[in-house]
């Protein structure tokens, strides 16, 4: 029989100083009362009650065993209590990952979470590599594609559209693109995270997709990097709109090929489980959503 109830109902006859009293109190016949009492003094091999027809009382045993048990059950009850509170109100740490270039979507977010939240110490790592997010202990991560882990749920928070785009210097070199087709004869500066690799895709005036090969000398996973690459007019650069706004409204960048929309994407959070989120990853996750039609002007610069 469950141990747990077996100790729940000893306790309980010696409560109420009776098997029928303790199964009425535990919604549990006179019988199964008596069974969870048998099955706990077989185990244990020990007697704890003294029974007669007309009552029952502890033994020696059966005294010193109660003090114990009444200890056991208060502490699972408090344990319980605890889990009952971090799941409605945010405590303990929270392991975030966030890609390098959302961080400035991110961290006013989260500086706002921790003055409402007090009792959490969030972890935030940044890194422009994709995290297993189960294996490495991460209760959220924030990601711009989605994970190759079908397994993880994925709630998205903003829609976002590359901006192709090359600085003033490299178009007064190379000259302007006219179409689609003139990429491929350009160094195109390519993100190793972008999910068609050196296919980039747009979608026409017509609204149908379409996708031209390119090439050029840095490949790289640092959005940092291939944008201090542009700005210095090495190349042509397919960037994150929100890694750029700031380039195309000083003209240090100028968008590309206006006919073309580079394909939408999601910004998105990932996390393990959908079932009883802790108070301080639900939290968060939710103050995410609401703060992303306020950015979704910064996701997309060119819109």
């Amino acid at each position: 029989m469950d141990r747990l109830t077996g100790l729940t109902a000893f306790v309980r006859v010696v409560e109420t100083a009776g098997f029928s009293a303790a199964g009425r109190r535990l919604n549990m016949s006179t019988t199964m009362v008596s069974n969870h009492i048998q099955a706990l003094e077989d185990r244990l091999g020990v007697r704890l009650f003294n029974r007669t027809t007309r009552k029952v009382s502890l033994t020696e045993v059966g005294k010193a065993y109660y003090e114990r048990c009444v200890q056991i059950l208060a502490d699972i009850e408090q344990a319980d209590d605890i889990a009952g509170a971090l799941q409605t109100m945010p405590r303990g740490t929270l392991r975030i990952h966030c890609a390098t270039h959302i961080v400035q979507f991110v961290a006013p977010i989260l500086a706002e979470y921790l003055r409402s939240y007090p009792d959490v110490t969030a972890n935030l790592t940044i890194a422009e590599h994709v995290v297993d997010v189960i294996a490495e202990g991460f209760d959220l991560s924030i990601r711009l594609t989605p994970p190759p882990d079908s397994s993880l749920i994925v709630r998205s928070l903003a829609t976002w559209r590359h901006v192709l785009c090359c600085s003033p210097d490299y178009m007064a070199q190379h000259g302007p693109l006219l179409q689609l087709s003139d990429l491929a004869g350009r160094n195109c500066l390519r993100h190793a995270l972008y999910p068609y690799e050196n296919d980039w895709h747009f979608t026409d005036a017509a609204g149908k997709t379409v996708s031209v090969r390119v090439s050029g000398n840095l490949i790289t996973n640092s959005g940092e990097t291939l944008r201090a690459a542009a700005l210095r007019g090495i190349g042509v650069f397919l960037a994150a709109g929100f890694l750029v706004s700031d380039d195309l409204s000083s003209g240090r960048l100028l968008p590309l090929l206006p006919d073309y929309k580079p394909v939408e994407f999601a910004m998105n959070v990932v996390y393990p489980h959908r079932h009883h989120l802790s108070a301080k990853v639900r939290m968060f996750i939710d103050l995410l959503a609401q703060h992303s039609a306020d950015h979704q002007r910064l996701m997309n610069p060119t819109a």
